[in-house]
């Protein structure tokens, strides 16, 4: 009876890796739209480019809650998994900008950069998640 409890736990927590990374994988592709038209809006796209991006970072931030709330249940799994490590990732803030009140060439490089640091954590994330899933595949 022990071994199936220890498979429906191994289970549980690959089933909210599972979904964390779905949701991260969302966010991510979401960040690299907005970072996209952060691009153009650079090279001087103009109000509805900012509008078009802030649209994405606004799509990106709300993928990023998901991918937060997924990634606390996945934690929680794991603690009922006996011999995975500790896992833990920075849910920080990723998006908070002052695009629409600061446009112009340097607020528009700065939320650039603010876009490019979202997408790196959660490019992180996602091979944090990855390594997890492929030690509780092994068990």
């Amino acid at each position: 009876m022990e071994q199936m409890d220890r498979r429906r736990e191994i289970n549980e927590a690959m089933y909210a890796g599972e979904e964390a990374l779905h949701c991260l994988r969302e966010a991510k592709d979401c960040l690299s739209s907005a970072g996209n038209w952060g691009i153009v809006d650079m090279l001087g796209g103009g109000m509805l480019t900012t509008f078009i991006k802030r649209s994405k970072m606004k799509d990106a931030d709300n993928l990023v809650q998901q991918a937060r709330s997924a990634l606390k249940r996945f934690q929680r799994e794991l603690m009922d998994v006996e011999s995975i490590p500790e896992f833990h990732i920075q849910t920080g803030d990723f998006l908070s900008f002052a695009d629409y009140f600061f446009d112009g060439l340097v607020a528009d490089m700065l939320v650039q950069s603010k876009i490019n640091d979202a997408k790196g954590q959660v490019e992180d994330a996602i091979q944090k998640v990855n390594y997890i899933l492929r030690q509780l595949r092994g068990l």
